[in-house]
C-alpha cells in the first residue's frame, strides 16, 4: 500500500511509521489521519510485525494540526471545507480517531519523538506504550492558547500517565516545554542524543521480537490499558485470572517453560491473528477507525 504523508516499512519484524511532511514539520492533516489508521491496520494484520516504532521525518515529530486553513481550522470541517465526521450523532476529532486506533493496537507501540511534538503531535503519542525523546525535542499541549480544548482523548490518557496535577499544569498553561521536563514529569521514559534515538527504539523492538510470545504481548497490552479504568484490583485480578486459565496450557506457554528448562531460545508457535484468547479485553471499533 502506498501512502502520501507517511511512510510504512517493516524490517526485522519491526514496523516503522514515519510522519512525512517535513516541509510542514509533519503537521497533521485529515489525509495523515487516514493513513495512520491504515498503517496500524497493516501492522495488526501482519503476524511478522512484533512491534511498531513511530517517528517523524526531518527535524520535527509533528508540529500539530496544519493551520493553513486559518481561523476555520478547528471549525469541524475538513481541509476541503466539507463537514466533519459524526459518530452516533456527535462530532469526533480527527486526532482522536488516530489515538483510539493506536490504543486498540495488538502490537506494542514505541514513540521515537525526534523533535517538536505539539498539539495533536503530542496527544497522538499518549496511547503509545513507550515514549523515547531526542534531547532536542519539545512538547506542548497548546490547546488553551488556540481557544480549544485538549483532544484525541488526552483528557483520559494524560492524567493517567503523569497524574492530574502535572497534566493540568501543562494543559492550562499551554506552554511548550523541553524534553528534560517531559522526562521529569513522566511523559517520556528516556531522553537520548538525537543520533541515539532510533537505535534505542529499535533495540527495544528487537528485545520484544526476539524474546517474547506475540500472543502474550498482545494480551498484556490490552490488560494493562484496560486495567487503568478497572474499578478495583479485584476486577483486574478477575481479568488476569481468565487469561491465565486460557493460556496456562497453550502451545506458547508450553514452549516458554520448556525452552527455559532446556536453556535455549524459545520459538513461540502461536499467532495473534489466529490464537488470541477470547478473554483478551476488547475496545470498541468506530466507523472511522478509532
Amino acid at each position: 500500500m502506498s501512502f502520501s504523508q507517511i511512510e510504512y516499512d517493516v524490517t526485522d519484524r519491526i514496523a516503522t511509521i514515519t510522519l512525512k511532511r517535513p516541509e510542514r514539520l509533519n503537521a497533521f492533516t485529515f489525509t495523515m489521519r487516514g493513513e495512520l489508521v491504515k498503517a496500524f491496520d497493516l501492522a495488526d494484520d501482519d503476524d511478522e510485525v512484533r512491534a511498531v516504532v513511530v517517528t517523524g521525518a526531518g527535524r520535527a515529530f509533528c508540529a500539530g494540526a496544519d493551520l493553513s486553513g486559518g481561523g476555520d481550522t478547528f471549525s469541524h470541517r475538513d481541509f476541503h471545507g466539507e463537514p466533519g465526521e459524526l459518530v452516533d450523532g456527535a462530532p469526533r476529532d480527527g486526532g482522536g480517531t488516530v489515538a483510539l486506533r493506536i490504543a486498540r493496537s495488538l502490537k506494542p507501540v514505541i514513540g521515537a519523538i525526534n523533535g517538536p511534538a505539539v498539539g495533536v503531535g503530542v496527544t497522538m503519542t499518549l496511547p503509545m506504550d513507550i515514549r523515547l525523546a531526542a534531547d532536542t525535542a519539545k512538547f506542548g499541549f497548546v490547546f488553551a492558547r488556540r481557544g480549544i480544548v485538549t483532544e484525541a482523548a488526552s483528557s483520559w490518557f494524560l492524567p493517567r500517565l503523569v497524574g492530574i496535577a502535572q497534566a493540568m499544569e501543562w494543559a492550562v498553561t499551554g506552554r511548550v516545554f523541553p524534553a528534560a521536563e517531559a522526562l521529569a514529569g513522566g511523559l517520556v521514559s528516556r531522553v537520548l542524543p538525537a543520533g541515539e534515538l532510533l537505535p534505542a527504539a529499535y533495540a527495544l523492538g528487537r528485545e520484544i521480537a526476539d524474546n517474547t510470545s506475540a500472543v502474550s504481548v498482545a494480551a498484556i497490552r490490552r490488560l494493562m490499558w484496560s486495567g487503568l479504568s478497572a474499578s478495583s484490583p479485584w476486577e483486574a485480578h478477575a481479568a488476569d485470572s481468565r487469561l491465565m486459565a486460557e493460556l496456562g496450557s497453550a502451545p506458547d506457554t508450553v514452549e516458554g517453560v520448556t525452552a527455559f528448562l532446556e536453556k535455549r531460545a524459545a520459538e513461540f508457535p502461536m499467532k495473534v491473528s489466529e490464537d488470541l484468547p477470547g478473554g483478551v479485553p476488547t475496545w470498541p471499533v468506530n466507523p472511522y477507525g478509532g
